[in-house]
């Protein structure tokens, strides 16, 4: 069993509106951007980081808007909600500030003895807030969200699935522990991790499988602390049979991909070097960074990609 996941490192999705994106996230749910960029493959596209102030992984939300791309379809083999955490007693007022701000698909529940409330983004998206007590990460409060009601970061993600049994297996050789079960759903949690702890594996059978488009989840990427960390656990992942990329550099942190067998794709990322590394922390986010490779692009790039409404 491998000991050096940390929990969740982020989350990236998929989006049609750039502006659109960036609103939500920074206005309606206070989150700060953290990194304005574009996507390695697909440079005429942004790809958005929105976090905590300094991007701590564990709180990074991170989007790919195409502009023409399809609305997704839900099903098994993807990332059925994300999941934030909240401090206990705030669930009240974002019910509020999300009706008024127009979000859909709110539903309050209790899940796992947790106080939830679930939520749509701008493109259909699903979401949940969890008021989480001993959830101790400092929020970002510059965005009109109040430290009594902001977000933490992540909470957990669920897995939809048609048969749970294999990834369930694979969640417990990366480090994970079955800690609880309601229903159909499995919890898995990570002893020892950032504060994004928990997967929930929901089993579907009857359900069809996902198509991917906006409002989707790409993929959910794990922390490890470190570039020898995370060659450990490609070695381990490999010598288990599982088809893993080369590490690729991100910039901001070091990747390796795999499929999982429910199909979801998994990423095993770095917390070094981080998003400070092109920009000093008091003005991430606000300049258009470029990989290397498309620095060239820079001059066609500032005029072609939609302004973000700042």
């Amino acid at each position: 069993m491998l000991e050096q996941i940390k929990g969740i490192h982020h989350v990236t999705s998929m989006a049609t509106d750039a502006a659109q994106n960036n609103r939500f996230f920074t206005r309606t749910l206070g989150l700060r951007r953290v990194k304005k960029t574009v996507n390695f493959d697909a440079p005429d596209v942004y790809h958005l980081y929105y976090a905590d102030e300094k991007g701590t992984p564990g709180t990074v939300m991170t989007y790919f808007p195409f502009p023409n791309i399809g609305k997704g379809r839900p099903g098994t083999g993807e990332v059925g909600t994300t999941v934030f955490s909240v401090p206990e007693g705030a669930i009240d007022w974002w019910k509020q500030h999300l009706l008024a701000d127009g979000a859909g698909g709110l539903d309050e529940e209790q899940a796992f003895g947790e106080r939830r409330l679930r939520f749509n983004g701008p493109d259909g998206d699903g979401f949940a807030l969890v008021e989480d007590r001993d959830d101790d990460r400092a929020p970002w409060t510059r965005n009109g969200v109040a430290e009594d009601r902001a977000i933490r970061g992540f909470h957990s993600v669920s897995l939809r699935l048609k048969d749970g049994g294999a990834t369930e297996e694979l969640l417990k050789f990366m480090g994970y522990d079955k800690v609880d079960e309601k229903g159909a759903v499995r919890r898995f949690a990570v002893p020892g991790g950032n504060g994004a702890d928990f997967i929930d594996v929901e089993t579907m059978p009857d359900v069809r499988p996902a198509d991917l488009g906006a409002g989707s989840v790409h993929h959910i990427a794990f922390a490890v602390e470190n570039r020898e960390k995370q060659l450990e656990v490609r070695k381990a992942l490999v010598d288990t049979g599982y088809q893993v990329t080369p590490v690729i550099d991100r910039d901001y942190f070091w990747a390796i991909y795999f499929r999982t067998p429910g199909g979801v794709l998994f990423e095993v990322a770095t917390n070094e070097p981080g998003f400070d590394r092109d920009e000093d922390t008091a003005h991430l986010g606000e300049a258009l960074k470029l990989p290397t490779q498309h620095a060239h692009l820079r001059p066609y790039l500032e005029k072609s990609l939609q302004p973000l409404g700042e």
